[in-house]
């Protein structure tokens, strides 16, 4: 599959939180449905898929690409989650594998429906007095679809002819592409 780079930064203001100063932080991965309707079902989705793809991940570490991660571990029993430790203080860099795509959640499997969209939620955590990682820092997440590569060039073009018929007017309804996204901070 096709590796995603998320970079990892310290965002925290200056004096803020300096007792994570020189110390590691753990940062759990999930991918997860966007849509309320399927996080109800979740666990019932995610069984399904486990049961047509023996064997197979949802979410994995590029471990080769990635920069700055140590430690990096994915449960067996959780196929759409990832973790690691990392050191603010260092550039960090986790290259993420999504091996699943958007139109395997549809109730219509054979292509060309519209799939549903996943979440990418990343959760951060210190290191409490016991020594486990359980001192929640933070949460940020994104939304993604994920296409087979014909899929998505086929879904790019037809997205850019349908915004070069718009209006200027109607245009300004979107918001621009850009290389990068910002992660959305989760309360």
């Amino acid at each position: 599959g096709q590796s995603y780079e998320i970079r990892m930064l310290d965002n925290r203001k200056l004096g803020e939180l300096p007792e994570i100063n020189g110390k590691l932080v753990k940062s759990i991965f999930r991918v997860v449905f966007h849509d309320r309707r399927l996080q109800y079902t979740e666990h019932q989705q995610l069984e399904g898929w486990r049961w047509n793809r023996p064997g197979d991940r949802i979410l994995d570490i590029d471990i080769p690409m990635s920069v700055g991660i140590i430690d990096p571990r994915a449960n067996p029993t959780q196929l759409n989650t990832v973790e690691f430790l990392w050191d603010p203080s260092k550039r960090t860099s986790v290259f993420i594998q999504v091996h699943c795509i958007s139109t395997e959640f549809t109730l219509r499997k054979h292509g060309g429906e519209k799939g549903v969209p996943f979440r990418v939620q990343i959760d951060t955590f210190r290191e409490g007095d016991g020594g486990d990682y359980t001192e929640h820092l933070h949460s940020a997440s994104c939304q993604i679809k994920v296409f087979k590569p014909k899929g998505a060039d086929r879904k790019q073009k037809t997205d850019r002819e349908k915004m070069e018929k718009r209006t200027p007017h109607e245009k300004e309804k979107y918001q621009p592409s850009y290389e990068t996204t910002i992660l959305t901070e989760v309360s």
